[in-house]
């Protein structure tokens, strides 16, 4: 029984966050607990927390992390700008002579917002308040109205720069370099956020290509979705052309090799400052809100990360790598087994569980035990954000489908909402399956660019 006890510790934090409390204080809270236990029982050694201090220390030091707090002020403040609203506007004119050119123009708005904010939440709500009514107007029905605005507000999760990916990075990098001193390669390759951010683009394009072939289909044979007269060059120009040449600019960087993430993330925060600004929607009073939800944000973000190390420590304090690596090693299948048993616990867990808690708790327990054994970091972090986006969908504990039940009309039933995300659900499903079998569709351009 004392063998089991860091799954048992695993099992106790996943209650304790099912009964609603905080998520850094059920970790830590959660962790010390049992480390008293065991230290009365005599089967853990309290030595372990002495590393916690150069722990946060660390995490406070960590360059990559900058990161996180100046994405979230860049997705912010677009948010509250307005551009989405205008944006989908003008692709509705444009698009809307085509069947379904009403949703094509919502994947496209909602995957550049995605892009743009990284936060799933976010970007369901603005865009089942933005185009929902409109949507239905046109003749779509509830569930593919619905199932649209959901499945494109979780791209956010696998389109950089996303923070999901920031995170995972961070982790996996770690992790990575780890598993190679276990292998006795005592001088590490590394992996970067960047690399993840580059190794993502191709299947997040492919999702989105994805969503628009099924929205060709699925659309009411009766859309053209006439929104109006198509918009001029210039109008056009005008729409497109801030969101898209932010977006290059913090992608472009990076991928040029001209600046870190970190930077990146600056130069974007400082582009949607003045995007608000040149969009008379930045004021003191609206820069306040944006700084205040940014710094509320970023401060869970990091209180996460406090608890989480706290939990690693205890974890690895009772022995839980070895009975981890010894659980995967020991699945049918090898490597391949193992992968699909990872996939499938971080898949459940996804029903419950937010990606900052499964990147924070699962992710650093089982990433090592696969690194070893082989597997690419870079494609195992893109494998992991789609899984996790897939879970985001899936009925009936989706996040993305409580979030646009809260702003979505009476009209539009709970029903319609599950029904509607399926055929997403099964896309995203598919895309997994094929980034399984063509790994390369990962890896191929981080190796040409990076």
């Amino acid at each position: 029984m004392v063998d089991y006890l860091p799954l048992l510790m695993f099992l106790t934090v996943c209650l304790v966050l099912l009964l609603g409390y905080p998520v850094a204080f059920s970790l830590a809270g959660t962790a010390l607990l049992f480390a008293l236990a065991g230290a009365l029982a005599g089967h853990f050694d309290m030595a372990f927390l002495s590393a916690l201090p150069s722990r946060v220390y660390g995490t406070m030091t960590n360059a990559t992390l900058i990161a996180v707090p100046l994405f979230v002020l860049m997705g912010v403040m677009l948010e509250k700008s307005r551009l989405a609203e205008q944006l989908l506007g003008t692709m509705a004119r444009l698009l809307g002579s085509l069947r379904g050119g009403l949703g094509l123009s919502v994947v496209l708005v909602g995957a550049l917002l995605a892009a743009s904010t990284g936060i799933v939440g976010a970007t369901v709500v603005a865009m089942g308040l933005i185009s929902l009514p409109s949507l239905l107007r046109h003749g779509y029905g509830p569930g593919l109205a619905s199932g649209t605005i959901c499945a494109t507000g979780t791209l956010g999760q696998i389109i950089p720069p996303s923070i999901a990916l920031v995170l995972l990075g961070d982790i996996l990098s770690s992790a990575y370099s780890q598993a190679q001193l276990q292998m006795g390669i005592f001088t590490p390759r590394t992996v970067s956020v960047g690399d993840l951010f580059v190794g993502a683009l191709i299947p997040g394009l492919l999702l989105v290509l994805m969503y628009c072939a099924y929205l060709l289909i699925a659309a009411p044979a009766s859309a053209g979705d006439s929104a109006g007269d198509r918009p001029g060059p210039g109008e056009l120009l005008r729409s497109l052309l801030p969101p898209l040449a932010l977006l290059v600019a913090v992608l472009g960087s990076i991928l040029a090799g001209v600046a870190t993430p970190t930077e990146a993330a600056g130069v974007g925060a400082v582009g949607a400052c003045l995007l608000a600004l040149s969009n008379r929607q930045l004021s003191l009073t609206r820069l306040q809100e944006v700084v205040v939800a940014t710094t509320r944000i970023t401060a869970m973000v990091f209180m996460i990360l406090i608890g989480a190390a706290v939990f690693s420590l205890v974890f690895r304090g009772f022995g839980g790598e070895e009975l981890v690596h010894g659980l995967l090693t020991g699945v049918p299948g090898g490597t391949a087994g193992a992968l699909l048993a990872v996939m499938l616990l971080i898949f459940m867990l996804g029903f419950i569980l937010d990606f900052i808690e499964i990147t924070f708790v699962v992710v650093p327990i089982v990433a090592p035990a696969l690194l070893a054994a082989g597997v690419d970091p870079v494609w195992l972090g893109v494998m992991i954000a789609v899984n996790l986006q897939t879970s985001f969908l899936t009925p009936p504990f989706g996040f993305a489908l409580f979030y646009l039940r809260g702003v979505a009309p009476p009209d539009v039933n709970t029903r319609d909402i599950y029904l509607g995300v399926l055929p997403f659900v099964v896309l995203q499903l598919v895309l997994l399956a094929v980034l399984a079998l063509w790994p390369a569709l990962v890896t191929w351009l981080p190796a040409q660019l990076l």
